[in-house]
């Protein structure tokens, strides 16, 4: 399945606007009835601000903000507060839930980190349909009779159900905005998932079954284990930022010592993953991919004389693919990066020898790399809509012998809906 739509911010557009109204509807609906249980209220609305204000971003350009998310979950399923019931509805939490979001979200738009509009929709909407599932039946009484297991049994079902709901979510967004099949992007987004969603969850469920006893006590006490959670996914998070930085500054060597042009890798990094995407590699494919494009070229530096503007496309295949493994090579003394080699050596590989059977050992990765490798080398940093076409026909021409006909086509639609939006 794929999302076919000429606007990227469809989905994300159409999850905002639903949960804007959503939250109108509930602030009407409370301003009417009146809000209960104020106190308790006004603790878990600072409680989710805290949250969103110390939030955290993520690989894969993910956002989180675990301590408030865990907030908002615990809201909504709280069944009692310091020995007494609670009653309120939907729509009081979905009010608290938005205003502490809000809240929380205002010093960051004061030292100009606005957050993302979708990632907040997100939120609301997941605690939004926790409480939907939740609150009707607690307050109606129907869940009096469950005891020992069975309530917390109860919220944790609620809370994956909630869970499966933002991946759908986030699934919808991403794939909409990347041009990713629907289907790999609710892999990907389940996998971002699981590690930290089910510290979130485990936290919002225990918030709301320890309130009973602990009343406010139990925010900061619960909150402690997810703050260390949350600071090492920071840190995680941190050292991969700081390992991508430096990939991409020694990707710039080739460029410096005259080997390639100047934003080479760039352009066939920034290419290929759209390709990929698209294709539906998994995220940590493209992680692989990603490394892969932007040193690619490193062969090169072994060659007494370079080859006129970086372009291997031009020299011959036993050259092309000597560079490639003398590449492969350098990566491998990294110790660390050994799919990433795997890619670059097997990118010289033509896609079919005449006579000899699919070599299926050949990454789909390298395939990637050697078509928009040899686009890049036609076209360079080239506007020109003609010179850009005429280089994708020079590669169908051969696609099926030197090139995967499947890259060409992917590729060929990620180049003429880029020439269409600039």
């Amino acid at each position: 399945m794929r999302t076919r739509t000429g606007d990227p911010n469809a989905g994300a557009t159409l999850i905002v606007v639903t949960a804007l109204a959503l939250v109108v509807a509930s602030s009407a609906a409370t301003a009417v009835s009146g809000l209960t249980w104020t106190s308790v209220a006004l603790a878990f609305g600072a409680f989710i601000a805290i949250g969103e204000l110390i939030g955290i971003n993520l690989p894969g350009d993910r956002v989180a903000a675990p301590l408030g998310v865990a907030g908002a979950l615990g809201y909504a399923l709280l069944e009692k507060f310091d020995g007494t019931p609670v009653q309120y509805g939907v729509a009081q939490v979905v009010t608290v839930v938005a205003a502490g979001t809000v809240l929380g979200a205002v010093p960051n738009i004061a030292v100009g980190r606005a957050p993302r509009l979708e990632v907040l929709a997100r939120r609301i909407l997941a605690v939004a349909f926790a409480a939907v599932l939740f609150r009707p039946l607690y307050n109606a009484g129907w869940l009096d009779g469950l005891s020992g297991w069975r309530l917390p049994a109860l919220m944790l079902s609620i809370v994956a159900l909630s869970g499966v709901l933002d991946v759908v979510l986030a699934a919808l967004i991403r794939s909409s905005q990347r041009h990713m099949p629907f289907l790999a992007t609710v892999r990907d987004e389940a996998r971002a998932f699981v590690g930290i969603g089910a510290a979130i969850g485990a936290t919002g469920v225990l918030i709301a079954l320890a309130a009973e006893v602990m009343g406010y006590w139990a925010l900061p006490v619960f909150a402690i284990p997810l703050l260390i959670a949350q600071f090492s996914f920071r840190r995680y998070s941190a050292i991969r930022a700081t390992y991508s930085q430096t990939i991409h500054a020694l990707s710039r060597v080739t460029e410096f010592g005259g080997y390639t042009e100047r934003g080479h890798a760039r352009r066939v990094n920034a290419l290929a993953l759209s390709v990929g995407r698209e294709m539906g590699l998994a995220e940590s494919e493209l992680v692989d991919l990603e490394y892969a494009a932007l040193m690619h070229d490193i062969g090169q530096l072994s060659l007494t004389d370079p080859i006129p503007g970086g372009a291997t496309v031009v020299v011959a295949a036993a050259e092309q693919q000597r560079i490639a493994q003398l590449g492969a090579e350098v990566i491998r003394q990294t110790g660390v990066l050994d799919r990433v080699a795997d890619i670059v050596e097997k990118q010289a590989e033509p896609y079919r020898v005449a006579g000899q059977p699919l070599d299926a050992g050949v990454p789909v990765a390298s395939r990637i790399i050697r078509a928009v490798n040899a686009y890049d080398d036609l076209v360079g940093d080239s506007a020109d809509i003609e010179s850009q076409l005429g280089a994708l026909e020079e590669l169908r021409l051969v696609a099926g012998e030197a090139y995967d006909p499947r890259v060409v086509d992917v590729l060929s639609r990620v180049v003429e809906r880029n020439s269409r939006l600039g």
